[in-house]
């Protein structure tokens, strides 16, 4: 049987880039989709963390270098 479930278990990782903030470094607590490209980019070349954090990151790399961010915009609450 395949596994179908999502990196973070829960199905909520779009959810999760709206309200999670970076836990450290230059834009701590700043939510994650608010980061800015270039912060991103950097986190590109020099490689993504491990675990949640850097799933959660290479997947909003690839939402931003593709234009995405409008699937972002529902899930936000505010």
């Amino acid at each position: 049987m395949e596994n179908t479930s999502t990196p973070l278990g829960d199905g909520n990782l779009l959810k999760t880039l709206v309200t999670m903030k970076m836990p450290f470094g230059k834009y701590k607590g700043v939510i994650l989709d608010k980061l800015p490209m270039s912060y991103i980019e950097w986190f590109s070349r020099k490689g993504f963390p491990s675990g949640k954090l850097g799933i959660l990151l290479a997947t909003l790399y690839e939402i931003k270098l593709n234009g995405l961010e409008y699937l972002l915009e529902p899930l936000k609450t505010n």
